[in-house]
């Protein structure tokens, strides 16, 4: 069995869970998606499938599968956290200097690439790395799901074109896989920045000078 065919045996047994067990069922199927740090498993397409079932309520069907997916995201969370016991002490200041610089701007930049197609990933590991507060984490996460999930099930009958481009809905495996890699690499790329650059002193020269 090839990779593609594969993954689209578990979206098909995802969908069917789904239905089977109601709010329950989108909650786990959710939370198991989120969970597949990198490899891309679509639970979307299970909201855009029941979307317009009539035997579920879109609202609590939007909060079943953001509440799971939120929850499934910080995975990436624990798994940064386990990370930063492998760092040097200078490298854990310069990731404690830089939760310090981003706070102001962090639950909007959560939010953003929770509500997005924006690869999680990217952002939740060095969120665990830099010990970012969890709940000011999750707050804006869940809330960039919910948003997420309310658009893809109430619009399931009338956007359907639109949501598969903008959501990847349904979207070809192929293009799932490379961008895959691509969320990898780019991931390498971030640690590679956040590890290497003395985030004081860069704060202290390209900001501070600007304020005096």
């Amino acid at each position: 069995m090839t990779l593609e065919n594969m993954l689209r045996q578990i979206a098909l047994w995802m969908q069917e869970f789904s239905i089977q067990y109601g709010y329950f069922g989108v909650f786990l199927m959710s939370l198991l998606g989120s969970m597949s740090i990198f490899l891309p498993i679509p639970y979307t397409v299970i909201l855009f499938a029941i979307g317009s079932a009539k035997n579920l309520n879109p609202l609590l069907v939007s909060l079943s599968s953001s509440l799971g997916s939120a929850i499934g995201e910080f995975s990436g969370y624990i798994l940064g956290l386990g990370g930063r016991k492998i760092l040097s002490d200078e490298r854990r200041r310069k990731m404690d200097f830089l939760v310090k610089v981003i706070g102001r701007i962090g639950p909007i930049v959560i939010f953003l690439f929770s509500f997005t197609p924006l690869p999680d990933d990217l952002l939740f590991i060095p969120l665990g790395v830099m010990r970012y507060n969890f709940f000011k984490a999750f707050i804006p996460a869940f809330l960039g799901k919910l948003c997420m999930s309310m658009m893809i099930v109430y619009s399931a009958g009338i956007f359907r074109e639109a949501l598969r481009v903008l959501f990847g809905v349904e979207s070809d495996w192929i293009s799932a896989l490379i961008s895959m890699i691509v969320a990898i690499i780019l991931t390498i790329v971030i640690f590679l920045i956040m590890l290497k650059v003395d985030w004081e002193k860069f704060f202290e020269k390209h900001v501070l000078k600007r304020d005096v």
